[in-house]
């Protein structure tokens, strides 16, 4: 429920604070006073718009703020969680407007879009006042206070579930059957490819050693001729060689007498020259001694790289890339393999959701219907009750007639309202008088409230219009609704005003160069004077204040037994 307001710099507000409590507050005071202005205020913060023009003048900014306890809305407490937004027992909305005409809104401290303003505030408080913030024009609305009024919430939630889930796997059936023959022949041409493929098997690192291998077995020959040239030049040249030249060197080297140091390192290096040329003698040997040139094997590595350049032309890749080639191609025939599975399921799960739809679907509609007729009959009876003798009303179920599962179920819903004899029905967004629809709205209120979810609601002078016992049937029902939940209203009717739980009053302040609305909440001898001032005693007289005493203590029992 809204516990708390603060309005700043808003009109003619400078600053108000106001502190709301359960059950039903009235709001009374003179023509002009700004008794709607608290109203028009809250509204900034459940997403209406505006423009710079509400910016009290001389001050930078508007900034209005209110409070809610939404420890018993769920559905708010959920709204908050799906946005990843900071939850405590009070939600604070929040508006500020420039003088520049630039509007900040906030939940929680978080700044937000105008629209999300909007959708949470329709789950905390409905505004009835003229067309504005009214969700009973709204036939989404209609609909969810019949299915409460019914007691199926939950079988419509079930229905709305079980047709998401239908249209979510319809989607990806016609994903998957979209692209059906094509898939047909893809998979051909992929079995055809993964089977040359597989029939290569072309290994990792398999080419590079081939060609490696294949370079040199071509150069066989020549590769020996020079390992031989290189040993003959070393070692085995009869007239002149490496090996010997050195060892002759190394031989007058060590024969010096008295060497200095400088030739004992130049004979070290001579001595290991020698060894490293012995050794690579020795190695050329051994290659020489176990080189096989075969010619079978170089035929054969020839044939296989050839198929594998000639395929992997084929595919248009490196012939580097063909083992990675198989593989993904493995893969994706395996995903149109899956998808085929997938089509049959997904098939199955359809048909299996269109039967426990239409199963579920049935016997919402059933309950719907009966509800229908009852809901129809009570706010008929509200309605003479609220002054219109000849108020018709009706709940339309208008059948839905389509191939696709309809989220709200077998029909669409809507509230049809005739205020005067000889009017047909019509829809309520199509009642002219705003006093007639803020009645049939009470009317639809009162009956729907037992299991209404917007725990707060708001009339703006739905009295309009009205006076006598009708007046008095009129602040019964709204106190009737703060039983349940809170009630904000505004009215000029002494015996409205009467019935509230408490009873703000709203009025200038005038200043040498300025004016302020204020709003007070009036104790019980404040009440008595305000009342007396409504009922249009311009002069307060004992006659008056005697008979607001008695409105007073008929609407108020208990306040009269407690004041005895």
């Amino acid at each position: 429920m809204l516990v708390h307001i603060s309005v700043k710099n808003y009109a003619i507000v400078e600053h108000l604070d106001l502190e709301l409590h359960e059950g039903m507050s009235v709001i009374s005071g003179e023509t002009g006073a700004g008794k709607s202005i608290m109203l028009d205020a809250l509204s900034l913060t459940l997403g209406a718009r505006t423009d710079s023009s509400v910016v009290r003048p001389g001050a930078k900014q508007a900034d209005i703020l209110s409070s809610f306890d939404i420890t018993r809305i769920p559905e708010a407490q959920q709204w908050l969680k799906d946005r990843d937004l900071d939850y405590e027992p009070q939600c604070i909305l929040r508006r500020v407007i420039t003088r520049e005409g630039r509007s900040r809104a906030y939940i929680n401290g978080t700044p937000c879009p105008l629209a999300d303003l909007k959708a949470l505030g329709e789950l905390l408080i409905d505004i009835h006042s003229q067309h504005e913030h009214q969700s009973l024009l709204k036939t989404d609305t209609h609909r969810r206070l019949l299915d409460e009024f019914a007691g199926s919430s939950d079988q419509a939630r079930a229905v709305y579930s079980l047709a998401q889930r239908w249209r979510q796997t319809q989607q990806q059936l016609q994903q998957l059957s979209a692209n059906e023959d094509e898939q047909r022949a893809r998979r051909q041409l992929l079995t055809y490819q993964l089977e040359e493929l597989d029939t290569l098997a072309v290994e990792a690192g398999e080419v590079e050693r081939l060609e490696h291998e294949h370079k040199g077995l071509s150069n066989s020959e020549s590769l020996l001729d020079n390992c031989r040239q290189i040993i003959d030049t070393c070692s085995t040249n009869e007239h002149s060689n490496i090996l010997s030249v050195l060892g002759g060197l190394l031989q007058r080297a060590q024969s010096l007498s008295a060497t200095p140091n400088a030739f004992q390192q130049a004979t070290e290096l001579l001595s290991s020259a020698h060894i490293q040329i012995e050794e690579a003698v020795s190695e050329f040997n051994h290659f020489i001694d176990h080189f096989d040139a075969d010619p079978q094997r170089q035929q054969w590595i020839e044939e296989r790289l050839d198929s594998i350049y000639t395929l992997a032309r084929k595919h248009r890749i490196q012939p580097e890339q063909l083992h990675a080639l198989q593989a993904e191609l493995s893969v994706e025939l395996e995903a149109l393999d899956a998808d085929d599975a997938s089509l049959e399921h997904l098939q199955q799960a359809a048909a299996l959701l269109v039967k426990e739809y239409s199963d579920k679907a049935q016997t919402l509609s059933k309950r719907r219907t009966a509800a229908a007729k009852k809901l129809a009959t009570a706010v008929i009876q509200q309605l003479h009750m609220l002054g219109m003798p000849d108020g018709q009303f009706s709940v339309e179920l208008q059948s839905v007639e389509n191939s696709t599962l309809s989220v709200h179920g077998l029909e669409n819903i809507e509230f049809l309202v005739s205020a005067n004899p000889g009017q047909p029905l019509r829809s309520l967004a199509k009642v002219a008088s705003g006093g007639e629809l803020s009645r049939i709205s009470l009317a639809i209120q009162v009956i729907t409230a037992q299991t209404s979810r917007v725990p707060t609601l708001v009339f703006d002078e739905v009295d309009v219009g009205i006076g006598g016992p009708t007046a008095e049937i009129v602040g019964q029902l709204l106190r009737q609704l703060g039983e349940n939940g809170q009630v904000l209203t505004v009215t000029h009717l002494a015996q409205v005003a009467a019935q509230g739980h408490q009873h703000l009053f709203a009025h200038k302040e005038r200043k040498q160069k300025s004016t302020n609305t204020l709003v007070k909440l009036l104790s019980h001898e404040e009440r008595v004077a305000e009342v007396a001032r409504m009922l249009g005693g311009i002069d307060m007289t004992d006659e008056s204040l005697l008979h607001a005493r008695k409105i007073l203590d008929k609407a108020q029992p208990l306040v009269s037994a407690q004041r005895a």
